[in-house]
């Protein structure tokens, strides 16, 4: 305890974290405040039909993301996801467009073009999700929920209020990146994740203390005690990497020798990060389109798929996580630029000769280190639904594993490293007595 404060003590005594800190506090703060604010025309005391929408689905996983703004039809509902869309249209692009190829190449002037294409497909999926939305609003509240009606008196001013919302949290998480500590969109993710947090564990306490029998608050004291261990798990499932040995030849510039010495080349064993999961969740809800047919085969398929705690649904669940795993990390892994910037800078794997035979040796590894990654990773992705088997209520439940626990764990990490970072600058200690905090990224080759 005494190391910890002492350690809040050095963050405080270094001016320019501080007010990193406090202004990454003050952008949060806006943010949540947004996310209270009802759009107008509607009568704030009748959404409970929007909330009962998001308790499960894809539903609560947009409300997830937005941190209740969703069912709160904030003028922030739409959330960051719009933006997060655009970036991983813009990232598959990339791999497969020379156009986009070129800028990734082009530094800092590339990077800049890609920022502000992101930015204009961005506005492009508002304008399809902001009509979509206030259609949803449409459907599940009563008509007297709407204090205006009308395109032009509430349509129309909800659909440039949600896009000018989701560009203003854009702003914010930039904000957050220039100002702030950590990634800010990432930053702003957790948090919308976090405060759901409270709430979950006060009902799940309610309903251990509640079941007596069940085993009341020993129940609930059991149920912490998996949670921590999930954490962990998950912690060496973002942090694991193979290292890579890298040798560099001697070179002599001037009176100075360079290179000669051996390094390491980190290949993550989940290079994909969250990603396969968002897409298996969203692949997931394409069977429940087929309660549209009267066919006896299409409605057997939809039920099977409707149960969320079903074998065939959590199956093809999880096959679907490792297939987009192995998918997601063939796009964004590429052996073949790797060794060709080990061997421009004089580096090569020992006993493997430069070119093709890295190249092979490095997609080798790759694969193999992937299985073990993304079996992990379809473990953790039907988490939840085995802690709801075991009585965990759903909002609970979301935090044992999936999108939510992957985002809280490398956000976190992040945010904490950049943090040790400057306190190491500055020659204090680090966070922690032993090691140092790495994050999502590890250390560099």
């Amino acid at each position: 305890m005494k190391k910890f404060i002492q350690t809040l003590k050095n963050i405080w005594k270094i001016d320019d974290l501080r007010n990193r800190i406090i202004a990454t506090l003050g952008f949060v703060l806006v943010y949540r405040v947004g996310a209270h604010i009802v759009l107008p025309g509607i009568d704030p005391t009748q959404l409970s039909a929007l909330s009962k929408q998001t308790d499960e689905g894809i539903m609560s996983i947009l409300n997830m993301f937005s941190g209740g703004a969703f069912a709160n039809a904030s003028i922030f509902a739409l959330g960051i996801m719009p933006y997060i869309t655009a970036s991983i249209i813009v990232q598959l692009l990339g791999m497969a467009i020379p156009y986009f190829q070129r800028l990734q190449r082009e530094g800092e002037s590339g990077h800049r073009k890609i920022n502000r294409i992101t930015r204009y497909l961005t506005v492009a999926v508002l304008l399809i999700q902001a009509p979509s939305y206030v259609a949803n609003l449409r459907f599940q509240l009563p008509s007297s929920a709407f204090l205006a009606d009308g395109f032009w008196s509430f349509n129309l001013p909800s659909y440039i209020i949600l896009t000018a919302g989701t560009m203003f949290i854009m702003w914010l998480g930039e904000r957050i990146t220039d100002k702030g500590i950590g990634n800010g969109i990432s930053l702003l993710i957790m948090i919308g994740i976090i405060a759901r947090f409270p709430f979950a564990l006060s009902a799940e306490f309610v309903s251990c203390v509640e079941e007596v029998a069940g085993g009341g608050l020993i129940v609930f004291i059991v149920e912490l005690v998996m949670l921590f261990l999930v954490f962990v798990v998950s912690i060496l499932l973002v942090q694991g990497v193979r290292k890579i040995p890298v040798q560099y030849a001697k070179r002599i510039v001037g009176n100075k020798q360079y290179g000669g010495v051996r390094q390491y080349l980190p290949l993550k064993v989940n290079a994909a990060g969250v990603m396969p999961i968002i897409f298996a969740q969203a692949l997931m809800f394409i069977p429940l389109m087929f309660t549209r047919f009267n066919s006896e085969t299409t409605q057997g398929i939809a039920a099977a798929f409707a149960d969320f705690t079903g074998f065939w649904y959590n199956f093809t669940y999880a096959l679907l996580i490792i297939v987009f795993t192995y998918f997601y990390t063939a796009i964004t892994f590429s052996p073949q630029q790797m060794a060709d910037d080990m061997k421009k800078k004089g580096g090569f794997i020992p006993g493997i000769k430069p070119g093709k035979a890295t190249v092979d040796k490095l997609d080798e590894i790759m694969s193999r280190i992937t299985l073990p990654g993304a079996i992990f990773l379809a473990i953790i992705g039907i988490l939840p639904v085995f802690a709801i088997l075991c009585g965990v209520n759903n909002q609970f439940a979301q935090f044992y594993g999936g999108t939510s626990l992957l985002i809280l764990v490398g956000v976190i990490l992040d945010t904490l490293q950049q943090i040790e970072s400057h306190l190491l600058m500055r020659h204090y200690d680090g966070l922690m007595k032993s090691g140092r905090i790495k994050g999502r990224a590890g250390s560099g080759m």
